[in-house]
């Protein structure tokens, strides 16, 4: 079996210049026999080991080993062009819409539902409807509308139209009124709780054989400081015996006091989320709702059920699983308790998954759209590990990344040679990226032991032994251990935020200092990050 392991190691690490990916290998073995499944827990340390000592190799001796193993393996199949499955009852234009609540900072999963709805549109040259669901004054804050659109900015989602729904709340009056004038919503007196045991019951309360008139009267009281916050709200006449209880006469409408971040005062009488949307859907436009599963059948047929009392046409519906990141905090509630406590430093602490925190951490949008289809449109919950997150970033990104020297836990040694400057690429590969000097002198910043009567290579200078220069080609027959330095003249002192909120310290080179803010690095085979802070030379972890 490590034979075998050992083959997809080195295939991996290949395809990813040299870094192989641990999750990636179980996953391939997982694949060829399911029954591995049981020996997960011995194949992952078997796995840990293999990929330890083939990170450890060149590319180019990655690349000889798989040839004299598997060469099969070393061959280029054609990839298939990933694309998302077609969607039903196409006439005319596509329109999709993305309606998040401006009640929390974006995280992945909003991200993906998103790219989901945008990107149908693209596929069908459609167009796609922002809407904010800002009905609940309770839960909606200027900061979060910002955020909602600061996302789709980084995702490069271009919307048609936007639309704020608190913006038109004269629309959803006046389809309230419509009901109550066809007796088919009723204002209820009744407490929560009260509602509660009659709904779960299947009891109708006293208050569902008002006539219109009745209805309106009180309708319009709900206006006025007259009733209070809690003491009334406007009810659909639905299915009380029905065995969906969504449908057993759901809330229409209750009041808020709170004060609306956009609104203000101005209205205290706010719709619920199944009516609010019923009606966005038809003065949006919408052809399509394509939306996350967690919304459940029970909404649907509520929210159909409203339409065709208003004689409103229906959109197709396609829902797909929950996306979870793999031990990933998304809800706003437990986010904000870490923050009180300073378990994280805000919503943008790059152990979170927002998108201001991928953003901070080095993750780029492409990732989004890749994952997207890497994840489907699978009716079933799909758990995501950051392990396939990382290695899609990573492939996007390994090609157009600068290389820059790096050493933690510094110790200085001097080391005789003549060498004054060199030239070294940005880049193995992308020779446009450009070049950076190099200036060496006698002093270098190691992180390694050196031991007496043992060859060793700086990457990219000279070869030495016992601290003293002795060629600057590589020689393999030096069986020189490659070693990271940093030239000690004009180095740079630099911190690196990890990914468990500890900070790396260290020493990088003097070309660093021609970052901008925001760029993304990697430090030569340790890892990739993002410059967050030029002043303080802060660097965030972004994965391997």
């Amino acid at each position: 079996m490590k034979k075998e392991i050992e083959k997809f190691v080195l295939q991996n690490a290949i395809k990813f210049k040299g870094k192989a990916n641990p999750g990636a290998i179980i996953g391939q073995l997982f694949q060829i026999d399911p029954n591995l499944k049981e020996k997960a827990k011995e194949l992952s340390k078997d796995i840990s080991e293999i990929v330890k000592e083939v990170n450890k190799l060149s590319l180019e001796e990655q690349t000889a080993r798989l040839q004299k193993i598997a060469p099969e393996l070393l061959e280029k199949k054609e990839k298939k062009k990933r694309e998302l499955p077609e969607l039903e009852h196409v006439k005319g234009t596509v329109i999709t819409r993305i309606p998040p609540e401006p009640s929390k900072y974006p995280h992945i999963g909003h991200a993906l539902s998103f790219l989901i709805n945008f990107m149908y549109t693209q596929k069908y040259k459609g167009k796609c409807v922002l809407r904010l669901d800002d009905t609940n004054p309770e839960k909606a804050k200027k900061e979060y509308y910002q955020a909602v659109y600061d996302g789709l900015l980084w995702l490069g989602i271009k919307v048609d139209k936007t639309i704020i729904a608190s913006n038109e709340m004269d629309q959803f009056y006046h389809h309230a009124e419509k009901l109550i004038e066809n007796e088919q919503a009723y204002v209820c007196f009744c407490d929560r709780e009260k509602m509660s045991h009659y709904r779960t019951n299947s009891m109708i309360c006293e208050h569902r054989e008002q006539n219109a008139r009745q209805t309106m009267e009180h309708w319009k009281e709900l206006f006025t400081e007259k009733i209070k916050q809690g003491e009334a709200v406007l009810r659909l006449k639905a299915d009380m015996d029905s065995l969906n209880a969504v449908m057993r006469d759901p809330v229409l409408f209750r009041i808020s006091e709170h004060e609306h971040p956009m609104q203000g005062k101005k209205y205290r009488v706010w719709p619920m989320y199944d009516f609010e949307t019923a009606i966005a859907e038809e003065f949006s436009g919408v052809t399509h709702i394509l939306r996350s599963s967690e919304f459940g059948k029970m909404r649907v047929e509520l929210q159909d059920y409203i339409k065709d009392l208003l004689g409103f046409k229906k959109q197709e519906v396609k829902q797909y699983g929950r996306f979870n990141v793999v031990g990933a905090v998304t809800k706003g509630r437990e986010i904000r308790a870490m923050i009180e406590k300073g378990e994280v430093e805000g919503w943008d602490d790059p152990r979170l998954v927002t998108l201001m925190a991928l953003k901070r951490r080095g993750i780029v949008p492409e990732t989004m759209y890749d994952l997207v289809l890497e994840a489907g449109m699978s009716s079933n919950a799909t758990n995501i590990d950051w392990s396939v997150i990382a290695s899609i970033n990573r492939k996007i990104i390994d090609p157009i990344t600068k290389r820059y020297l790096f050493v933690e836990n510094p110790k200085i040694i001097e080391v005789e040679n003549s060498l004054k400057e060199i030239v070294i690429p940005l880049h193995p590969d992308n020779k446009e990226l450009g070049s950076k000097k190099v200036e060496t002198g006698e002093k270098f910043y190691v992180g390694d032991k050196i031991e007496p009567d043992k060859h060793y290579r700086f990457m990219h200078l000279f070869n030495f032994i016992n601290k003293k220069y002795e060629s600057t080609e590589y020689d393999p027959q030096l069986k020189a251990k490659i070693i990271h330095c940093v030239p000690a003249k004009n180095s740079v002192d630099v911190k690196v935020l990890m990914n468990d909120g500890t900070i790396l310290e260290g020493k990088g080179e003097k070309s660093l200092n021609n970052l901008e803010e925001g760029e993304i690095v990697q430090f030569e085979r340790r890892f990739f990050c993002r410059l967050d802070n030029k002043k303080e030379m802060l660097f965030v972890y972004a994965h391997d």
